[in-house]
């Protein structure tokens, strides 16, 4: 399930599986979200690879941001405090070479599949951090595979929303009742885990709707914020787009932010704190 950032990782990643593909191959991958940081390695999976997503995840991965604009964010001249932060994000990775592969088979909102013997669902139920979210449900086992509707000790980000959606999606992981679930950044958790995205995201929806409601923009918003508990969750900084969001869904007549400005915004507020 998913592939890395970079050929490099995926190559290591696909090495450290050997000992249990060499004796039974990899037939089927499924893409959780159109990321690049878990599709610019699909091109390194066997050709024989069924690859899976939703439809929704598709047309991004077809349309989304190419690896040749994140190569250029590594060397860009993006201001005083937005150049270090973009290089400390994307400079460990190398972004050459990378074809991107995308689905062989889509499904809208439900698919399931035998692997290895065993039933395998794969559930779409974004849009929420992306236009698609995918996620792996192995009811025998008792797993589930989150991707990024689950982060762990690290901040989400909401890249498509609404956020109401993406606490609808909780709710629906919690449902399945699963004994493991493994995120798409983080250790493996149980569902306290996604317990506590889930209230990460209640808890920034209602601090942006009280901001909004006071007359606040949406950059006054982001600087009075208070993550309270969340406040020590990796990447912090994540709050800018997550806010902005909100406010789009509050009022569509908010000004539209390019991805650049979203970087640097997130820059400048990590900085000041």
């Amino acid at each position: 399930m998913d592939t890395l950032f970079d050929l490099a990782l995926t190559r290591e990643m696909l090495d450290a599986m050997k000992p249990i593909t060499d004796r039974a191959p990899i037939t089927d991958a499924l893409i959780t979200h159109s990321n690049g940081d878990h599709t610019h390695g699909n091109q390194l999976l066997d050709p024989s690879v069924r690859i899976i997503a939703a439809q929704g995840t598709a047309e991004e991965i077809a349309h989304g941001m190419h690896p040749e604009m994140l190569a250029r964010l590594q060397t860009a001249d993006l201001g005083p405090v937005a150049t270090g932060y973009a290089r400390d994000r994307f400079g460990h990775f190398g972004f050459g070479g990378i074809t991107v592969r995308n689905a062989d088979q889509t499904f809208e909102r439900q698919l399931t599949i035998e692997v290895g013997g065993r039933r395998v669902e794969l559930l779409n139920l974004g849009p929420a951090h992306t236009a698609a979210d995918s996620v792996v449900h192995v009811p025998e086992a008792g797993v589930l595979f989150a991707g990024d509707l689950l982060f762990i000790g690290c901040t989400p980000i909401v890249w498509s929303g609404p956020i109401e959606n993406w606490i609808a999606a909780c709710d629906a992981m919690i449902a399945l009742e699963p004994s493991v679930v493994v995120p798409g950044h983080g250790p493996v958790t149980d569902s306290d885990g996604i317990r506590a995205v889930r209230g990460y995201l209640v808890h920034i929806s209602e601090q942006a709707e009280a901001a909004y409601r006071k007359g606040l923009s949406f950059v006054e918003a982001v600087d009075i914020i208070d993550l309270g508990e969340y406040a020590t969750w990796l990447d912090s900084e994540r709050v800018v787009v997550n806010i902005y969001q909100r406010y789009r869904e509050l009022d569509p007549a908010t000004p539209r932010q390019e991805l650049l400005g979203l970087l640097t915004m997130q820059a400048e507020w990590l900085a000041n704190r």
